[in-house]
């Protein structure tokens, strides 16, 4: 037979030194494949074992709203069958008279108007504490940027009161 012939010439198969060593390592690798992936498992494990405490909750709490939404509607359904016979119920009011005015009534604007200013001035407020507290901390910065903090809310402040939103006539 011909060299090259027919013949496929591989290198990992050549008898020599090399090929022996690599063999051994091959073997090497084959035999702690096991052990590193009995490790990597067990990390798997321990990792999976953090998350177990989630999984109990979630699963509690799944449980506890499906038995509280059945038995409110179990509950409502029994307790429902009895109230419908009185008259007094099914009316559109309970209060003991009928309404006199429709209940959808508009609302002035500048009630909203000053719930919001509200709103607004209390968050400055809620920023002005934490600010007193940490002030030693915060140095001439922070003393800088609480002024232009309260100069921009002071601004605003007197825009709204030369445009009365504050006052209710």
């Amino acid at each position: 037979m011909e060299k090259g012939a027919g013949v496929i010439s591989l290198p990992f198969l050549r008898a020599d030194a090399g090929a022996a060593a690599a063999a051994a390592t091959l073997c090497d690798v084959r035999r702690a494949a096991p052990a590193a992936r009995a490790s990597e498992h067990g990390r798997l494990e321990v990792m999976l074992a953090n998350y177990l405490p989630i999984l109990i909750f979630l699963g509690v709490a799944t449980a506890l709203a499906t038995v509280m939404l059945l038995l409110g509607t179990l509950l409502g359904r029994l307790s429902a069958r009895k109230t419908h016979e009185d008259p007094a119920k099914r009316s559109p009011y309970e209060c003991g008279f009928e309404a006199f005015e429709d209940s959808r009534v508009k609302f002035d604007v500048r009630y909203y108007l000053v719930a919001i200013l509200f709103i607004v001035f209390d968050l400055e407020i809620a920023f002005l504490f934490p600010w007193a507290v940490a002030m030693g901390n915060l140095g001439l910065f922070g003393l800088v940027a609480m002024g232009i903090f309260l100069a921009v809310l002071v601004v605003g402040f007197i825009y709204e009161w030369k445009k009365g939103a504050l006052e209710w006539d």
